[in-house]
């Protein structure tokens, strides 16, 4: 290991010690061990990563803290938040020299917890090591997953479940909130300091802070419109949830839409579905107003207004380009928002299932036949003739070979998508001590475009005995 820490020891002031507490009767579930790898990681032993994620044992050189910030939760501004159930070990070096934060979640109390128990529970830190890595898998940047402890101990949710840990990792767990905090608690004097740790250990080809407020909304835009493309709604967009980096930040609730719902809420605790799948991108912009209002005073507004004009095209620009790869199209066309606009109103009338309709309409020819495998996920073939028609003589405009963008329609359109029913079963599988299901699932979705037969009941539309869909935010 070669560890650092420099948020402990350059941001004291962000940060509270506190030291991880043990779980009753741990035990190692998961390593992920390719990353781990990749980290520079791989010769620390299972038996110290037990001790270190389950038995609160820090790896020498680990300087543990639970990191303070503030954030507006479903709308309201909540003044003091923080890790409440997470510490920040250290920062490890990897070989290529990045850092990589080693971030344990479900490590016990700290002063930010509360009223709550500072543990996270087998459930959801199964689905948060599960999304974390689909998503990566998918290109959509995330934080990533290192080790998976379960325990013995009970936890105390809608019902007792038993406590885990998730040693998660990412080049940095800043979030809008951070600045928030600062900004509005009489510490806004911290702000600029904030603002050169971030741009000496994150952004170092960046200037000052108005460079940097322009590229996290760039990275906002761009993370936002690849959830989008990707039928992934996050559930809980609050800004302590946002990243300053760009990255997928927190799982809770999320949900990967199975039949096409663009108001799809994921989260029992948002009846009004302010984080709706459609809700996103609008979300995402009031967010980075919130982070534009924290930083006021610190960077010059003119350049605040001017970096938020830009977030709608970024994320415009980007959504088409990847929904345009997603048809297989290598060109633009004027006409392609209407027919965009009219898939996605025929797979809301009809509830096809989103990921499966794309993967197949790769098999589609510029003549012949339409695909069986297409049509049979269709409840009304004929209601699609029309626009399947118009798809066709698209294709055939700009001289599309069939072969070839088949090969590139399946590199965009996962085959293997984290389905909340594959999950579910996962979970219970592991509730009773079996992990072979875990396994086989997160080897599935390391490769989500490959065909991979040994998995092909991985691959399946939601199952009919899955009626779920809403989810809650305990962990």
């Amino acid at each position: 290991m070669k560890l650092i820490n420099t948020f402990a020891t350059e941001l004291p002031w962000a940060c509270e010690p506190v030291a991880p507490q043990p779980l009753h009767a741990p035990g190692l579930l998961h390593l992920n061990r390719a990353l781990l790898g990749e980290l520079g990681l791989g010769a620390v032993s299972e038996a110290d990563w037990l001790a270190c994620c389950g038995h609160g044992l820090p790896l020498p050189g680990m300087q543990p803290v639970a990191q303070v910030y503030a954030g507006h939760q479903f709308g309201g501004y909540s003044p003091r938040l923080g890790d409440g159930r997470a510490l920040l070990l250290g920062e490890q070096q990897a070989p290529d020299g990045s850092r990589w934060d080693l971030h344990l979640k479900g490590a016990g109390k700290t002063p930010f917890s509360r009223f709550g128990d500072g543990r996270a529970v087998l459930r959801s830190s199964i689905r948060e090591y599960l999304a974390s890595e689909a998503l990566h898998a998918l290109g959509i940047p995330t934080t990533r997953a290192l080790v998976l402890v379960g325990s013995q101990e009970p936890v105390y949710r809608e019902q007792v479940e038993t406590g885990a840990t998730v040693l998660r990792t990412a080049p940095s767990h800043l979030r809008f909130g951070h600045v928030e905090y600062f900004a509005w608690s009489g510490q806004g004097e911290r702000i600029p300091a904030l603002i050169d740790y971030l741009l000496r250990h994150h952004f170092p080809e960046l200037a000052d802070g108005a460079e940097l407020f322009a590229e996290v909304v760039r990275r906002t835009a761009r993370l936002i419109a690849k959830w989008q493309a990707a039928g992934f709604c996050h559930g809980v967009m609050n800004t302590d949830n946002m990243s300053l980096l760009g990255l997928t930040l927190d799982y809770g609730p999320y949900g990967f839409i199975d039949a096409y719902v663009p108001d799809f809420v994921c989260n029992h605790s948002d009846p009004g579905g302010r984080y709706a799948l459609d809700q996103q991108p609008a979300v995402g912009y009031w967010n980075l107003q919130k982070l534009a209002q924290a930083l006021a005073g610190h960077v010059d507004g003119d350049a605040l207004a001017a970096a938020l004009a830009q977030y709608e095209h970024q994320l415009m620009l980007h959504y088409s380009e990847l929904m345009r790869e997603k048809l297989g199209l290598a060109s633009w066309e004027d006409e392609d928002p209407a027919l965009f606009r009219e898939l996605f109103r025929l797979l809301a009338v009809h509830g096809v299932d989103y990921h499966l309709f794309l993967r197949r309409l790769g098999e589609l020819t510029v003549q012949g036949t339409w695909p069986t495998a297409l049509l049979a996920l269709l409840p009304d073939p004929a209601a699609w003739q029309e626009w399947l028609e118009t798809y066709r003589a698209r294709l055939a405009r700009e001289g599309s070979e069939d072969g070839a963008r088949k090969a590139r329609m399946d590199a965009v359109n996962p085959k293997y998508v984290l389905r909340n029913a594959l999950a579910q079963r996962v979970i219970e599988a592991a509730e009773g001590g079996e992990m072979a299901p875990f396994e086989q699932l997160f080897a599935a979705l390391q490769q989500p475009y490959a065909e991979q037969p040994e998995y092909e009941d991985l691959a399946t539309p939601q199952p009919a005995w899955y009626c779920g869909g809403e989810l809650s935010c305990s962990s």
